[in-house]
């Protein structure tokens, strides 16, 4: 059996996130209080007790779900002595999981990965004013369909596929109107449903310049090693370790296409059978199976699931 490492994206946040993990692993403890700490913020606190409003804002929802992964990556190496270099041969996450991946990688320190998704978090949602941008998910449609639609609703606006998530399933981004004219297009092409997401900016499209320039800079002054084994990267659905190359390609990500389905498909293409979802909620695991039924997929976000993924 060959594995992959897969970490979730925003929106599969929940309070209680992480909360049984930390009461039963000193390592997953551990975690909470390395990204307490880098944080100077009690995010453990918040991620465990809410409110849900505070939780679901960007800033604190990136580092939140990175922490929970990282939490999972940790008590496996310590209950089951499972190291992902030894255990997966890629790693890939969807959006901010691919900090979350790189982190777990060794490529990054979990003080740094914490600092970089703050930023990250507060650049995109300084990005656009809240109420000038939207995303829809397009049921249905497939990426060359969507990105015909996406063509066609912008208008002289900004509207681009943003996430191409599963066959049937693509999101895309831009200005308001734009997005609600792509939803109005889908309709009259006669695509069953299209549903406006609950998100607070338009990720991974062109409105998100600004927030791209804040993570060339950030980058910039962080030190990175080569993953352990190669991450597949979102924007290019391709395996890459040169840390130079990921910086380029984590800026690029802020606003490029999230590769998502392409990405599994290449994981599969290079031998892997089957997928360890480490972090909060089951969308990526869930995602897996639309792309390929073939594929085995797991989330790991209890201790429940660790003990019975160990005793597997």
């Amino acid at each position: 059996m060959s594995r992959a490492m897969i970490f979730p994206g925003q929106g599969s946040q929940a309070v209680g996130m992480g909360r049984e993990l930390a009461q039963a692993f000193q390592a997953a403890r551990d975690v909470f209080g390395e990204v307490d700490e880098a944080l100077k913020q009690n995010l453990s606190r918040l991620m465990w007790d809410g409110p849900d409003t505070d939780l679901t804002l960007t800033e604190n929802a990136q580092p939140a779900l990175m922490a929970v992964s990282q939490a999972v990556v940790r008590v496996l190496a310590d209950q089951g002595n499972w190291h992902l270099g030894e255990k997966a041969a890629f790693v890939a996450g969807h959006s901010l999981g691919e900090y979350s991946a790189l982190a777990a990688a060794g490529s990054l320190s979990l003080g740094d990965t914490a600092r970089l998704l703050k930023i990250r978090g507060r650049a995109m949602q300084k990005a656009v004013p809240v109420g000038q941008g939207a995303m829809a998910a397009l049921l249905g449609v497939e990426i060359e369909m969507a990105r015909q639609i996406a063509e066609e609703a912008a208008a002289g606006e900004v509207c681009a596929a943003a996430n191409d998530n599963a066959p049937g399933q693509v999101v895309v981004s831009g200005s308001v109107a734009a997005v609600e004219r792509a939803m109005a297009l889908a309709a009259a092409k006669g695509f069953r449903k299209s549903m406006l997401l609950p998100v607070s900016a338009p990720f991974h499209c062109a409105l998100m310049r600004p927030a791209a320039d804040a993570m060339a800079e950030a980058l910039a002054m962080v030190p990175m090693k080569a993953p352990v084994v190669p991450l597949v990267a979102n924007v290019t659905a391709q395996p890459v370790t040169d840390p130079a190359e990921i910086r380029d390609l984590l800026v690029a990500q802020v606003t490029a296409t999230v590769r998502w389905r392409e990405s599994v498909l290449l994981m599969r293409d290079k031998g892997v059978d089957s997928l360890v979802e480490a972090g909060a909620g089951k969308v990526l695991a869930g995602l897996a199976k639309r792309i390929d039924r073939e594929l085995a997929a797991v989330s790991l976000q209890t201790p429940a699931d660790i003990e019975s993924f160990l005793k597997g």
